[in-house]
């Protein structure tokens, strides 16, 4: 019979089977740490804060006065004779914008920097929580296989020692055929695990910075599911915290913003400032003049009424994106509250020493029918609930995990449904 030892090569990485030394197994919220710390993805959202606090620096100041200068060849006629000369003119002009203007384009660059830190604060939460389920979930696939390939190895063990019986009868020759379909369903069962196994861990590397590769080990972490308030209640929290509920609002005030400033731009922005201007002919007399000139343009052709409309239309599609959000996140709220307590229920059902239980249980029935104590059929029935019993707890507990994590993303209250509790040394 095929070795059953393979599933557990599946669970290392290539470099942690040639390191020397093994990983030093780390906590759920150390890797948290260094992902938050480490993820390249975060340098963006970072670098988008950066340039609109820089842009935010610009928007409320006057633009920048221009300077005119001109020179050039005077020539006069007149009956008597005519004299050339030189003409030299120089002014400076300052625009002058429209009252409120200003005003209007920094609170919109201020909206601007708003955006950017609520999408750097919804990403790491986002980040933090798919960091906790993923290691969470490595550690229980983890004990799935290690269980699976614990059950396939008694079969194997088991089979070994049946083929060297003697066989006759159709009795012995069936339990044999048992045996080895039992290996089998076992095997698929680390194999299937193994594989879940290096998916996180692939994730995990790569929301790390790490190569795919990296070898990891995970310190499984209990955690303590708290009592979640009324579904009333974690509604009313989340139409306040939602992080995208939350950046909609902005979007939607700063379109107010830019209603209001394309209004405003329909008036023209005055051009004031000095002029010198100089006119030499030596024959005859010089010409100086100096005074301020204004300028602003006509808005014959370019009234500014279709820039309204348009800014007009974005802010009741902002309008009705929000109310769009709002009521999915109504609909994920109470999709998530039934999966929560659902999922709280199941965990309330089991004690702490359950898994322990189905163990001793499975190696007393592999001790006791070697012994010719118990027959075949309670044997595999035992071995097979045993299994099945770790891959449904440890489903459930990540499920459970993975549904707490998610009203606290909805609600926009970290910390306020699970908390992971230290590992044990």
């Amino acid at each position: 019979m095929r070795s059953v030892l393979y599933p557990f090569i599946l669970l290392i990485p290539l470099s942690a089977i040639l390191s020397e030394e093994p990983p030093t197994p780390k906590s759920i919220e150390h890797l948290v740490s260094i992902t938050l710390a480490a993820n390249p993805e975060i340098r963006f959202y970072e670098a988008e804060i950066a340039k609109s606090k820089a842009m935010r620096s610009t928007a409320g100041r006057q633009s920048n006065p221009t300077i005119e200068l001109q020179y050039g060849k005077n020539a006069l006629y007149a009956p008597d004779g005519s004299s050339d000369g030189l003409a030299f003119s120089a002014s400076l002009a300052q625009p002058i914008e429209w009252p409120g203007r200003l005003g209007l384009r920094k609170a919109i660059a201020n909206r601007d920097v708003l955006l950017a830190e609520l999408g750097l604060e919804r990403f790491r939460f986002h980040l933090a929580s798919r960091v906790r389920v993923l290691a969470y979930s490595l550690a229980a696939q983890q004990d799935v296989a290690r269980a699976a390939g614990e059950v396939a190895t008694r079969y194997a063990s088991l089979r070994e020692v049946m083929v060297q019986r003697d066989s006759a009868g159709i009795a012995p020759q069936l339990e044999i055929v048992t045996i080895e379909a039992a290996a089998l369903v076992a095997e698929s069962s680390a194999a299937k695990a193994a594989v879940a196994v290096q998916q996180a861990l692939l994730e995990l590397n790569q929301l790390m910075g790490r190569r795919a590769d990296a070898p990891l080990v995970v310190q499984r972490s209990a955690f303590e599911m708290k009592t979640a308030p009324s579904l009333e209640g974690l509604l009313i929290t989340a139409m306040n915290n939602h992080y995208d509920l939350r950046i909609r609002r902005s979007e939607l005030e700063q379109q107010g913003f830019k209603v209001a400033l394309a209004k405003n731009e329909r008036y023209p922005t005055v051009t004031v400032g000095p002029f010198f201007q100089q006119q030499n002919a030596p024959a005859l007399e010089n010409q100086t003049v100096i005074g301020v000139g204004v300028s602003f343009p006509l808005p014959s052709w370019k009234n500014g009424k279709a820039e309204v409309t348009a800014a007009e239309a974005r802010q009741m599609q902002a309008q009705a994106s929000l109310s769009t959000a709002q009521r999915q996140v109504e609909r994920q709220v109470t999709e998530a509250m039934l999966i929560f307590k659902t999922q709280q229920t199941r965990l309330a059902l089991w004690k702490k020493d359950t898994m322990s239980k189905f163990s001793d249980a499975a190696a007393l029935a592999d001790r006791h029918y070697r012994l010719g104590a118990v027959p075949m059929s309670t044997f595999v029935d035992l071995q097979d609930k045993y299994l099945a019993a770790v891959e449904a707890i440890n489903d459930t507990q990540v499920q459970a995990l993975d549904a707490a994590l998610m009203l606290e993303a909805l609600t926009g209250a970290p910390g306020s449904l699970v908390t992971l509790a230290a590992p044990k040394s």
